[in-house]
């Protein structure tokens, strides 16, 4: 009878320290919970504050691009050389420019008496009264130079030239050949009026020869607010690719600290893209307010041209940031738990394992390459993404495309790496091997599709990392 009542105390103290545990454990319930909510708190901020920064980080990384590289301002502003609008707004400028130095009395004087009705007559055939048809002479004069191979060059070389004069207008030192006013930035259009005199004095208006070098402005932005504009360009160029930095890396930690992190990742993938989008929509509107605002003296649809030059850069990065962020995104749910993201790994996997064990019933033998493969998968995988991602941030001025073309290339290099690791020793394999999936708190997800590395649309390397 002893030895039952010796086992009976044995399980009544088990049963006690069971209890015990479990109290405890109860005990410690509420401070996790005050952890976990603190942790996804500060999560939020940090990811809110990226994508809030996300904005002001690409005009700032547009602005250092545009200001600081000469070669980058050069190839921005070189379209408008050939741009209609800026060349029959050119046109118009250098005209009225050049008739204002056009003296009509001192044009006869040179022509003999008995020769001047003749001439008037001449000109008078243009259309119009004696002034009228000059100054289409002119203008016709003036357009063929800014249609001609001529006015690029000039265009270009003033450009290249001036860069740094336009560093220094939107930075606040207004010397140089481009110059910033209360209200406008302008370029001296005096090389283009000596090409016009040229061509007047060969057409045989060579009265023109007398006109003194001229000085005009072709209006590149005008605003009320320029002035003011100035301490923001300053401020943005100074900040330069900093601001974009300190937006991922916000955006970065917030996703590190989350409870479930690729929910986390997921959510702060799109609001990246909105944020880009919302930039992308404040300067769709804001041409149209700016276009609105300029007087009457400035072509509207030149003054669109250049504004549409000038930040179309700016538009592919709102486009690239767009597109990389629903990517990954996209990759990050679908290495998730969900029904259709399983689905979709189910008939990724399906799909590699018929391919190959077709090649297999062809006679493919990899011989070794296939088990190396598979004893070192997550190593291949893990260097795939980062080469993807390690290709982007390379990349000297990525577009839209170029990032849905990395992530169609690391989907391909994904799909060979599970063609050659599927083999025997794995059968049946989904990618399933990571319990918890995100390591955050996102129960039975495994490691999924793209592993949760973001690597931009990294689908198919679910379960290798």
């Amino acid at each position: 009878m002893g030895a039952p009542a010796g086992g009976t105390d044995d399980e009544l103290t088990a049963l006690r320290a069971r209890v015990a545990a479990l109290e405890a454990t109860s005990a410690g319930a509420p401070p996790r919970r005050e952890h976990h909510r603190l942790r996804s708190f500060f999560s939020g901020l940090l990811v809110v504050l990226g994508c809030v920064l996300v904005p002001l980080g690409l005009v700032a990384a547009w602005t250092a691009d545009l200001l600081g590289d000469t070669d980058r301002y050069v190839q921005t502003v070189t379209p408008l050389a050939s741009d209609p609008d800026v060349q029959a707004a050119v046109a118009n400028r250098v005209t009225g420019a050049v008739m204002e130095h056009i003296d009509l009395p001192a044009l006869l004087e040179g022509v003999a008496p008995d020769e001047r009705p003749l001439v008037e007559k001449a000109l008078g055939k243009l259309g119009g009264s004696l002034e009228s048809a000059l100054s289409s002479f002119v203008h016709d004069r003036a357009q063929d130079v800014v249609a001609s191979p001529a006015f690029e060059t000039i265009w270009t070389d003033a450009n290249r030239a001036i860069h740094t004069s336009l560093d220094r207008a939107l930075t606040g030192d207004e010397d140089g050949a481009v110059k910033i006013e209360t209200d406008s930035v302008t370029i001296d259009l005096a090389p283009v009026i000596e090409r016009v005199k040229e061509r007047l004095v060969d057409g045989g208006l060579t009265v023109a020869s007398n006109i003194p070098e001229i000085h005009t402005d072709f209006t590149v932005l005008r605003s009320d607010d320029i002035g003011k504009a100035k301490t923001g360009f300053a401020l943005l160029q100074s900040l330069g690719l900093w601001l974009p930095v300190i937006a991922v890396l916000c955006v970065a930690g917030g996703v590190l600290l989350a409870v479930r992190r690729r929910r986390a990742l997921v959510a702060a993938a799109l609001g990246f893209a909105l944020a880009a989008l919302v930039l992308g929509i404040a300067l769709t509107v804001f041409r149209t307010v700016y276009l609105n605002a300029l007087p009457a003296s400035v072509s509207p649809a030149a003054a669109g041209s250049v504004y549409d030059t000038l930040v179309r850069f700016l538009r592919t990065s709102v486009r690239v940031c767009a597109v990389l962020g629903v990517l990954v995104a996209l990759a990050a749910w679908l290495s998730g738990p969900s029904r259709p993201a399983v689905l979709v790994r189910g008939l990724w996997h399906s799909g590699i394992a018929a391919t190959r064990s077709t090649a297999d019933r062809a006679g493919m033998r990899l011989g070794p390459v296939g088990g190396f493969v598979r004893r070192f998968r997550t190593w291949i995988v893990w260097i795939l993404v980062a080469g993807a991602a390690l290709a982007f941030v390379l990349w000297p001025h990525p577009t839209g495309w170029v990032v849905v073309g990395l992530a169609l290339a690391l989907l391909f290099a994904l799909a060979v790496t599970d063609f050659l690791g599927e083999g025997e020793g794995e059968p049946g394999t989904d990618g399933r091997t990571g319990a918890g999936g995100d390591a955050g708190g996102d129960p039975g997800g495994g490691a999924g599709i793209g592993g949760d590395a973001g690597g931009g649309a990294g689908t198919g390397a679910e379960g290798k990392v």
